[in-house]
Parts: C-alpha cells; sequence; structure tokens
C-alpha cells in the first residue's frame, strides 16, 4: 500500500466511511463526542416545563387576569379562612351598605352577618367540590374516551353504549335523585363527584372521535410497531395532543360545578349547616333583597362571588390553551435558548 493510499483510509476511518479495523463502518458506531451533563438536563426541563409555560401565559393579557383572579379565591379560601374570623348573628347591625365602614366592607345582612366574612368561609367549600368534580369529570372522559377510541373492537362497543346512556340521562335532575337518596352529609369532595356524575360522557364522547383519528397517525403506529403497551402509548402518544381541548374543558366543568351547586343549595337540595353562596342567595331572596334598594346588596354580593371566580376560570382556560398547544410551546423555547445564546455569546 504506497503513502497515499495509507492517508486515504485513515481519513475514512476518521471521517466513519470504514473502521479501524479494515470493515466497513456503520451509523450505530458512530458515538456522540457531547455528552449531556445533568445540569444540562435539569436547564433543559427547566426550560419545556417551567420557562417556556410562564413565557406564554406571562405574554397573554387574559392569563394575567384570569390568574390574578384564581389566585385571590386560592388565597381567601386558605389563608382568608385563618385571618377573617366567622361570622354570627346580631355581630353588627342590619343591612349596612357595602363599603359603609370598612369593618364590613361589603355590608351586612338582615340579621347583622358580615357578608365579607360569609364569601370568604363559602370560598373553601366551593374550592374542594370544584377540584373534586372537575377532575372527576375531566379524567374519567378522557380515560374512557381515549381507550374505546384507540382499543376499538368490543372495548369500543362497551364504552361506547356506557357512555350514550350516560348522555341521554338528565343530568340536573338526576343529582337531585342521588342526593335524595345518599346520605352524603357537607362532604365537599363527594358533592363535586355527585354533581359531575353525568357530565363526563360529552368530553368522553369527543376524546373518542379525535382519537380515531390519532390512532392513524405515524407516530403512534410507530409506537405500536415498537411494542410499549397500551397504557404507555395512550398517555405519552395520544393523550399530549389533546391538552388544550382537554384544560378547555376541565374550566368548563369547573364552572358547571359552581353552578349546578349554587343552584341545589339555593333550591335547598343539598343540606347544609354552614353559610354559602348559594344559602346566602337563597335567604336574601326569601327576604326579597332583591326587590328592596337598602338590601339589594344582600342578593348581589353572592352573585358577584359566583361570577367572577367564573370569569377567572373562563380567562385563565383560553389562556392554557396556548400553552399546551405543542407548536407555540416550541416557539417560546426556541426563542428562550436563543436568547441565552445570544446573552452568552455577548458575555
Amino acid at each position: 500500500m504506497t503513502d497515499r493510499d495509507h492517508k486515504e483510509t485513515l481519513t475514512d476511518a476518521l471521517d466513519g466511511t470504514i473502521s479501524t479495523d479494515g470493515g466497513t463502518a456503520t451509523p450505530f458506531e458512530t458515538v456522540s463526542q457531547v455528552e449531556e451533563s445533568r445540569a444540562d438536563r435539569f436547564w433543559t426541563a427547566y426550560d419545556t416545563y417551567v420557562r417556556a409555560p410562564l413565557s406564554i401565559v406571562w405574554g397573554d393579557w387574559r392569563a394575567r387576569i384570569g390568574f390574578a383572579i384564581v389566585l385571590c379565591y386560592l388565597l381567601m379560601g386558605t389563608v382568608g379562612t385563618v385571618v377573617i374570623e366567622p361570622t354570627a348573628p346580631a355581630e353588627g347591625p342590619a343591612l349596612i351598605q357595602p363599603f359603609e365602614t370598612m369593618d364590613y366592607p361589603l355590608g351586612t345582612d338582615d340579621m347583622g352577618r358580615d357578608l365579607f366574612s360569609q364569601v370568604v368561609h363559602s370560598t373553601q367549600e366551593m374550592l374542594k367540590m370544584i377540584t373534586a368534580g372537575a377532575l372527576f369529570s375531566v379524567t374519567l372522559g378522557t380515560l374512557v374516551g381515549a381507550v374505546a377510541g384507540y382499543k376499538g373492537g368490543w372495548i369500543d362497543t362497551v364504552l361506547s353504549s356506557i357512555t350514550d346512556v350516560f348522555i341521554n340521562i338528565p343530568g340536573f335532575p338526576l343529582v337531585m335523585v342521588l342526593v335524595a337518596i345518599f346520605e352524603m352529609g357537607e362532604n365537599p369532595y363527594m358533592i363535586g363527584i355527585l354533581l359531575s356524575v353525568a357530565s363526563w360522557s360529552g368530553l368522553a364522547r369527543a376524546i373518542r372521535s379525535q382519537v380515531l383519528t390519532l390512532r392513524q397517525e405515524s407516530f403512534v403506529e410507530s409506537a405500536r410497531t415498537m411494542g410499549l403497551p397500551t397504557h404507555v402509548i395512550v398517555s405519552k402518544e395520544i393523550v399530549p395532543p389533546l391538552l388544550p381541548y382537554i384544560v378547555i374543558n376541565l374550566t368548563n366543568a369547573a364552572r358547571r360545578v359552581i353552578f349546578e351547586a349554587a343552584a341545589l343549595y339555593y333550591l335547598g337540595i343539598l343540606p347544609f349547616e354552614k353559610l354559602n353562596w348559594g344559602v346566602t342567595l337563597q335567604l336574601a331572596y326569601e327576604a326579597e333583597a332583591h326587590a328592596r334598594p337598602q338590601a339589594l346588596h344582600w342578593f348581589l354580593v353572592p352573585m358577584a362571588a359566583i361570577t367572577g371566580i367564573s370569569i377567572g376560570l373562563i380567562l385563565l382556560g383560553q389562556s392554557l390553551d396556548r400553552v399546551f398547544n405543542p407548536r407555540v410551546r416550541a416557539r417560546h423555547e426556541k426563542t428562550t435558548a436563543d436568547e441565552d445564546t445570544l446573552e452568552a455569546t455577548t458575555h
């Protein structure tokens, strides 16, 4: 072998065309010369799951307003119940107007009870109902719809039949009957689940129809070819693209729990020992507060509390749609990565 042939052989070996032992190299023999450290993995995860979502949320005015409203209710339901004392009859003069005195910023009812204290202490129970009811509805609907759409066959037939039964059952009358049958006391978690017992079916049907399309995509076929189990394919390949739709339904389910709980308390169907938004509305209506100008605030305060959290959930849900959108997330991750690169080169 001449010197020229020896040099060409050495060059090919360095380029990966042939192996150093004289055989033909394969792409699988190529090893990356850059090793990712634990710190690199940490910052990559931080950019993907923390920085990019916060950047998306902060750039949307709806998210800022919605997050501020929901945060206020969370603080009322946690810190507020510790700071604000529960109200009692004859605590103050009857029917004080809002902001007439800062001792009773939202006024009082006809028995001298502080309406601001009523709103604060009602929020904690309502948040528990919202959490239990919304999570139950969305989790069950997503699970049933995804499994039915992906598996097909007799599993799809059985799950779809169950879904159809719950879709055709009138939800509110069903809840009224179940409340009359089961003695739940005042457990807010059980009440939240009960209020959502029939509302998961619509989401399940919508998820199933979308999964029927996704199951034919190349990335799902690749996962199936690799022999991945069903629960891995459904949870990691099928559900993530549907997260924007699921998040919107989560906020809608939370709002539905609020309205139904307030309505059932207002009608006197749900048992109660403490005042809440629905009970306050019922007492105000029975006292004809809506027809008396001096007592109108008694009727409007719980309505404003219900409307406020509903608006906050709507705005937050619309903004979270962008957070779970893969294209928007990828664009923000690329933007933040470019900013880091530019900052590193500048310094």
